[in-house]
């Protein structure tokens, strides 16, 4: 890819964008939602591989709400926190203006006061906001799968704890590509059903995610290589393996059926907290940003409930701006972030993609309010600052959207930062990523 001749073809404040981005300066670009809608519509009449964009619809999201009612009660067994909640893997919502002030503070900037936190860092199974996607996928397969070895689902759910169906369900196996996050959910979902699981990780992963798929009996193929090759990796030897399925995180209707679940219900958690929506009084939702997916879907399911007063921004490390370059330039997964010099390893493993996933690209890029990059220190500082001011035990990465949400300023409205990573972080990484967060504070 030419750097250069990218830059030609942009507009004037679009090459001032790029250029932020190439000297991995934080930048926030608010697109012309007119010209995104445009894109859009010429994308759906010129593309051949688009199918799975254009088959996206809100039945969709019906079918995966259905499937996440139908394990509920399997859930309520295995996993406790659950129980009150009737077998629903859902987080909660949080108002947290004494957080909001003391990002204010720390950063000089005007946080909205109306300032909410989605708290997925709390999630069941794998603290994060890849859970529900990738738990969504699991389950759909191990239906099929089920039924394809002549598993009576009549008994409901509990079916799949038993050993003889187990033992058969072991023969299969479940591929995935991942910088961490991903993987730990259906690492260790797929464990819990019964598959052999196999997780591809990039040079990004964290030691202890590898360390905990392991203990659960998950394979784990380290790679030295960015996202996309164990991507590519993942799909290559699942190819060769007639028993094996492959999560494609860059490209799976089913995995963005499940985040989209995330979007309708924050709309019921709003509406359960009497917070109105609409044009007059719009939703801003800030949301951290790897490949797009997780993002991609939440926006979609949030879109289908509020329409234009829903503003999703999506957030990304300085370093790894992969879906904002893809958006910027109009190539989506046509250029990675390596094409312009970019690509250093970040603090925010599960933020750390080169290459942005086409089909989320094309599905909602124009659904999209802005978007945003972060510093390092700066989810450093967010990461202190959330800690002393409101408890939260945060990753990195879960830190991207509250970093940005002191950047688009003004309090028109609601605003949510979503939150993704923290509460299965050992006590010790934790410990090194709050003490490097305070040193930064202390150095102002």
């Amino acid at each position: 890819m030419d750097a250069a001749a990218v830059r030609d073809d942009l507009s004037d404040q679009s090459r001032a964008v790029l250029d932020a981005l190439i000297d991995a300066r934080p930048t926030v670009w608010i697109p012309d939602r007119t010209r995104a809608e445009e894109q859009a519509e010429d994308s759906s009449r010129t593309s051949v591989g688009d199918s799975a964009a254009t088959a996206l619809t809100p039945a969709l999201i019906d079918a995966a709400e259905e499937r996440f009612r139908w394990f509920a009660p399997l859930f309520e067994q295995l996993f406790p926190q659950t129980r009150a909640q009737g077998g629903v893997i859902e987080s909660p919502l949080e108002k947290v203006a004494s957080l909001s002030r003391a990002l204010g503070e720390e950063f000089g900037e005007d946080f909205p006061h109306d300032l909410w936190v989605k708290r997925d860092d709390a999630l069941a199974v794998s603290g994060s906001v890849k859970s529900r996607g990738g738990i969504h996928e699991v389950l759909e397969v191990a239906l099929e799968t089920a039924r394809d070895l002549g598993v009576d689902l009549g008994r409901g759910p509990s079916v799949f704890l038993e050993d003889e169906v187990r033992e058969r369900m072991s023969r299969m196996r479940i591929v995935v590509g991942s910088t961490g996050n991903l993987g730990m959910t259906i690492g260790l979902m797929g464990a819990i059903l019964g598959f052999s699981v196999t997780v591809h990780m990039s040079h990004d992963a964290k030691a202890w995610k590898k360390d905990t798929l392991r203990a659960s009996g998950v394979e784990v193929v380290e790679h030295d290589t960015d996202f996309t090759q164990a991507v590519h990796a993942g799909r290559a030897a699942a190819d060769a393996d007639p028993r094996a399925h492959f999560i494609d995180d860059e490209n799976s209707p089913s995995l963005f059926a499940g985040y989209a679940v995330a979007g309708r219900r924050l709309a019921g958690q709003l509406a359960a907290a009497s917070v109105a929506v609409d044009e007059g009084s719009p939703l801003t939702v800030y949301l951290p940003c790897g490949i797009g997916g997780a993002p991609g879907g939440i926006a979609y399911g949030l879109s289908t409930v509020f329409g234009d007063a829903v503003r999703c921004v999506f957030v990304e490390p300085v370093s790894m701006p992969a879906f904002l370059l893809g958006r910027l330039t109009g190539l989506d997964d046509g250029i990675a972030v390596g094409d312009v010099g970019l690509g250093a390893l970040t603090v925010a493993d599960g933020l750390a993609v080169g290459r942005p996933s086409g089909f989320v690209g094309k599905a909602v890029g124009h659904l999209l309010h802005g978007y945003a990059t972060v510093t390092d220190d700066d989810l450093l500082r967010t990461l202190a600052v959330a800690e002393a001011a409101a408890g939260l035990r945060l990753e990195p990465s879960a830190c991207a959207g509250l970093r940005a949400a002191g950047r688009f300023g003004g309090d028109l409205g609601t605003h949510v930062a979503w939150l993704t990573g923290g509460s299965l972080v050992p006590d010790e990484e934790y410990a090194a990523l709050l003490e490097a967060g305070r040193r930064l504070l202390k150095s102002r």
